[in-house]
């Protein structure tokens, strides 16, 4: 279900595989009771989540005090979270930042608007891998449902592999084992100590290719990339999920 990346008194980090739920679903048990069955834990308290189909880096403090001191910075957007996608197809940009408000369409997916009220933000920079399919780094500035997988929708890209927005049928010769969507870092400071985890994927047979492993090598240090600065309004200070 997981991989183990740190631990200490206060919080683990785990790198969640593709296709685990925080909950039990078909599974005898979710991955929350999982990690706290393993290290033997009273309580664990997740501090933000992933989707089922998305794997990568998750944090989870062992302690109340320690999830409310992570909650914080999530909040106010002092923790940086980066991902990695794959999808085929060309974009209707290369690179830049996607605004919208997240409505639930007639189907029940998220659509993203035109309209700003309670904007997603999210930001990108991409790449070429060749035979039809790109690499994404997204940067989510915002915590919505579904957030990055209805940003790449709208830029005509869904990402490859997911259940809910991805049409096979456009792209019939790619194939896919997974969603394509990972949680590939996370910089934060706590206690006054600077944490960084960088989980490149594992599972994938997309994710082994020698050609995505070169380009991988180029947003390795993914913060140093040229993000553009953001003012985030507090309307968008949302807790991630």
């Amino acid at each position: 279900m997981y991989k183990l990346l740190f631990s200490n008194d206060d919080f683990i980090v785990i790198s969640k595989d593709p296709g685990i739920s925080f909950h039990k679903g078909l599974s005898p048990v979710g991955l929350v009771e999982q990690i706290r069955n393993d290290f033997q834990l009273k309580s664990l308290f997740p501090v933000h989540r992933l989707d089922t189909m998305t794997s990568g880096v998750l944090v989870f403090a062992k302690h109340r005090t320690a999830a409310q001191e992570i909650a914080k910075l999530f909040r106010y957007r002092t923790i940086d979270k980066y991902y990695i996608a794959l999808a085929p197809g060309n974009p209707k940009k290369k690179q830049g930042t996607v605004r919208g408000d997240m409505i639930k369409g007639r189907s029940g997916v998220w659509i993203l608007s035109h309209t700003l009220l309670k904007p997603a933000v999210t930001q990108f920079f991409s790449a070429g891998l060749g035979d039809g399919l790109r690499l994404y780094i997204l940067k989510p500035r915002t915590g919505r449902t579904h957030q990055l997988r209805v940003m790449m929708k709208s830029l005509s890209v869904p990402i490859l592999g997911d259940p809910a927005y991805y049409t096979q049928s456009k792209h019939p010769l790619i194939l896919f084992d997974r969603g394509y969507l990972h949680a590939f870092a996370i910089r934060f400071t706590f206690k006054e100590t600077l944490f960084t985890f960088i989980d490149p994927p594992l599972s994938g047979i997309h994710f082994q290719t020698p050609q995505f492993k070169v380009k991988l090598q180029e947003f390795m240090e993914p913060w140093n990339q040229a993000w553009p600065v953001i003012h985030i309004t507090p309307s968008q200070k949302k807790l991630t999920t």
